[in-house]
Order: C-alpha cells, then structure tokens, then sequence
C-alpha cells in the first residue's frame, strides 16, 4: 500500500501529461500537492521540513533553468547573427536530407556533447540547433531526447558510474570482497556492449518515429530506404564505443566514440555513401499541424552574411571549452567546479545545503560566455544583442513553473527517508516493491526500476545513487550475476532520458514547443519501448546460458 501512495505523484504526473495532454507547468504543480499531502499523512513528515525540501528543490530547479537559458541564448544570438542561416545552407553542401541531418546533429554531435557534459545538456543543444535547421520543433524536440540515450552511461566524462553507482556500491563491494577497479571495469564493459548491439539501431529508430509523425506520408518506409546509413552510424559510434569502454574504462566511450563517429559519418554523408537517392523533408511549413510549430518564434533569422566557419565556431568554442573543463587531469574541473555560492541549512533545516556551481554549470561556462563572445564575433549590433537576451527571457519563463515544481516534488521524494514513520523514502519503496513482486523475473524489471530513478530526477548519475546499491543486494540474493543487473539498472536509468520529465520539459523550452511534453512521452515511450525490449533480449540469452562476466 505504501509503494502505491509512494507512486501515486508519478502515477499523476503520467495520467494528467500522457493520458490528458496536459502541459508540465499545470501537471506538475498539482503533482507536487500530492507529493506534499502523501509526504505529511503517510510518511509523517512535519510541515517545517516538507517546506523545507520543496524550497530545496525551487533552488535545485534553478541550475537547470540557467543550462536551458544558456542554450537559448546561444540559439537567439546565431539566429539574429545570421549564423543559423548560413549552418542551414551549408547543410546543403554534405545533404538537404532531413533523415540524414538528424542523426548528423541529434545522434552523434548530441553523443559528443553527453560524453563531455551530460545532465540534460545534449538535447538542449542539439534540439534547437535542428530547429534552426528547418525541422518542427516538436519534431527537433522527440529526435534530440530519442538519440540522448545511448551514451548516457558515459556522459560527463563518466559521472553515471564513477560519481553514481561506484559510489554507492562501495560497501556493497566491501561485503563480498570484491576489487572496486576491476568491478568498475567490468561494469563499464558490460554496459557497452549490450547498449552498442542496441544502439546500431537509435539512429534507425529514432528516424522512422520522425518520419512516422512528421512526414507527409505518415510512415516509416521514408526510415526504412536510409536505414544502411542509420545503421552504419550506428556502427561507426558503437565499435570505438565498445573498444573504450573495454579498455580505458568509463570517462571516455561516448566523447571519444562520437568524435570518431562523427568524423566517419560525415566523410560519408559528403561523399553519398549509402544516401537514399530520393531526398526527404518535411512537408511545407504552411502544413505543419499547430502543435508542431514553436510558440515563440525566437525573434527574426538574420541574413547569412559570413562563411560557414565563421557560423559554427560558437558550436566549436562550444565543444572544445565542454571538453577541456570537464576532464579532471586538464586542471580547469577543480577550479570551476570550485566556484560557488552557498545557502547552508535552508530554513534552518540541518544540512540541507544548497550549493550553486556557477561556473561549472554548463549554461555560464560555456553557454552564456560564448554567446557573449559570438557578439563580438559576428559583429552583432546592440538591437539585436538587446533583442537576443530579451526573447530568451521570455521563452525561460514558461518552463519555469514546471521546473520549479518537478523538481521540488523528486526531492521531496528523495529526501523522504529522513520521517516520523520509519519508512524508507518513497522512491526506495516503490523500487524494493518492484524488486519483491518480481522474484526470477528480476532481469526483466531490473531496468525499470532505472528508468523510474531517472524519469523523476531527470539524471543517470542520481538513479544509479539511488538504486545501484539495491540492485546489486538483489542479484546477490537472487544468485543472478550483480554486474550485469548492475549494468542493466544503468541502462534503465539511460534510457528513462527518453520520457524524464525533467528533460522534456527543458528541451521544449529550448525549441519553443511548452505544452507539448506529455504527447512527447506518449510518442517516445515507443522507442523506450523498443529499447528496453532489445536489451532485455540479449541480457536474459546471457544469463540464460548461466554466463556470469565477473562470478563475485
């Protein structure tokens, strides 16, 4: 029954988004009530604190909302620069092919950007970028969320495993004896290569759902025709991706195996190798369907007035700062990361500690300095800098009530542990209740419970804190291999990026589309779906055969 009222604000957050269509901004608040009213009668937990962690969680939304202002900024500032033209242009010059220029920019540039900076940043990057491109943002929008999974587990330089599951799993570990490196290693494997036999097929996947939604044909055979190329994409990302990741561990399979992916993908796409002969777009703008299109056109697209270097050093400066500031042997980590403002004991509540990485978030360094740098760089005007920072504004304000909201509910139920009822927290009773009906079905739901940590916190690294340890205590009750139900519950927490609330709703307020995120979790819950089947059928034929990579 606990579990039940434990997963009832889930529960409506799904029903009112999904099955009513609700928008996030008036879903979640009545979420967050629910939360508030099953916190205080179930849980008993005083009014003093349940205020406490929601206001807690009002500043924990803050870091998101200054990541998603960063991302658009950036795209106001090219669009009225004129840069987003002349991008779109040379788009011509490699293919006008949309197939081919979402899986270019949403699959493997946005699997370089998760690999150096993760935490919901890929698809705010990736989305609008697409949206200045010519695809419907809502389209943008499914894309850039579809293709942010497969390199999760190793986004941020490895965050997932190293800052996540390895750090809970530290007495887990202690208790059977067992080595942390060569546990992190295998691990780090294990991940890979389930994941990479799946991701050939993301770049495919998620296509024929754009095709499907957002063709005139309503179908997936405009998927189908360049499924050679969506598959040696797929390959070209997951061979490096597995290699690294049986070798070097886990800070560098995603960053490394999307930059060489990247590199052979476009080689090939300038050259026509597997190009379908046949181009395919989207239909006419004056045929687009009200809820593809933006709610707020971002301001006027400049004229395409520089060349294409030019245009897209911002991207570059972009990608190069993420990468030399989020790799700890180059210096720069420690000193951002050591940038901070504290708010110590919020409401007088005994170490709940707010503390703002400024410098570290990437919507400051480098979001905002290079769009600041970009001003200067494309010789903007002081209207259309006025102009820029003032639409952005305008666009954040939407996705501020549901952020604030959202994320004030996930830690509320994250901090619930500490009650008057001596219950765990709610997010840990709706997993260990999982984990008990399943019995010797456990593989199959292992995932689940991921998705579940990552679909309400919006982060990989925060599911595999929760559930890492409870994952591993269960495969070594149930005699099945930890590291694989380990890797799966990492998987889970990946693929959960796909529908997280969190996510959604940032990337909607980077295109433009606020109000569309429950029919975006209704239509990627197929690709999540799929995913979760395909792992599942390679992980229950390992376990099957009795195969246990590292017996503990």
């Amino acid at each position: 029954m606990n579990a039940l009222l434990a997963f009832s604000p889930i529960l409506l957050t799904i029903v009112l988004m999904v099955g009513f269509n609700w928008g996030a901004k008036k879903a979640l608040p009545l979420s967050l009530l629910v939360a508030i009213a099953v916190a205080f009668g179930v849980w008993k937990i005083d009014i003093h604190h349940i205020l406490g962690y929601s206001v807690f969680g009002f500043l924990k939304a803050f870091d998101i909302l200054i990541i998603i202002f960063g991302a658009i900024l950036i795209l106001n500032t090219m669009k009225l620069s004129g840069a987003m033209t002349t991008i779109n242009n040379g788009f011509n010059g490699i293919t006008n092919d949309r197939r081919i220029q979402a899986i270019i920019i949403g699959f493997m540039f946005g699997a370089f950007i998760e690999g150096a900076a993760g935490f919901g940043t890929p698809a705010a990057l990736a989305g609008p970028l697409l949206v200045g491109l010519g695809f419907p943002p809502l389209a943008a929008a499914m894309v850039a969320l579809i293709f942010n999974s497969v390199p999760v587990p190793y986004g941020a330089v490895g965050t997932p495993i190293s800052g996540g599951a390895m750090v809970t799993l530290e007495q887990n570990l202690a208790d059977v004896a067992a080595n942390p490196e060569v546990f992190k290693l295998a691990l780090t494997k294990w991940i890979a290569i389930p994941n990479a036999l799946v991701g050939i097929f993301i770049p495919l996947l998620g296509i024929a759902i754009m095709t499907k939604f957002f063709g005139k044909e309503r179908s997936i055979k405009p998927a189908l025709a360049a499924a050679p190329f969506a598959i040696f994409a797929g390959l070209a990302f997951g061979i490096p991706y597995v290699l690294i990741a049986s070798t070097l561990g886990p800070d560098l399979p995603s960053l490394l195996g999307a930059f060489i992916g990247l590199g052979i993908v476009v080689f090939a796409a300038k050259r026509g190798f597997l190009i379908p002969k046949k181009t395919w777009d989207f239909p006419p703008k004056s045929e687009w369907e009200a809820s593809w299109k933006s709610n707020d056109n971002g301001g006027d697209t400049g004229e395409a007035k520089m060349g294409l270097v030019k245009a897209w050093m911002p991207y570059v400066l972009i990608a190069v700062i993420l990468v030399v500031t989020r790799i700890p042997s180059l210096g720069l980590k420690g000193w951002l990361a050591a940038q901070t403002i504290t708010l110590s004991n919020v409401l007088g509540i005994e170490g709940l500690t707010y503390v703002l990485k400024w410098a570290y978030l990437p919507g400051t360094i480098p979001f905002i300095l290079v769009a600041l740098i970009t001003n200067v760089m494309h010789g903007m005007n002081k209207k259309q800098i006025v102009t820029s920072w003032k639409t952005t504004f305008k666009q954040l304000s939407g996705a501020a009530i549901a952020l604030l909201a959202g994320v004030a509910m996930v830690q509320l139920m994250l901090k619930s542990g500490t009650n008057g009822a001596g219950l765990d927290s709610m997010l840990t009773t709706m997993a260990t209740a999982i984990a008990d009906l399943s019995g010797n079905a456990y593989p199959v739901i292992s995932p689940i419970v991921g998705v579940l940590g990552s679909f309400m916190s919006g982060s990989a690294t925060v599911s595999n804190l929760l559930f890492a340890s409870l994952q591993f205590e269960t495969a070594t009750i149930l005699g099945i291999p930890q590291v694989l139900i380990v890797a799966v519950q990492t998987i889970g927490a990946a693929l959960g990026n796909m529908i997280c609330v969190n996510n959604v709703v940032a990337v909607c307020a980077t295109v433009g589309c606020i109000g569309a995120e429950g029919t975006i979790i209704r239509r990627n819950a197929i690709p999540a779906f799929v995913y979760y089947l395909m792992v599942m059928i390679v992980v229950v034929v390992l376990i099957s055969t009795g195969f246990n990579p590292l017996p503990l």
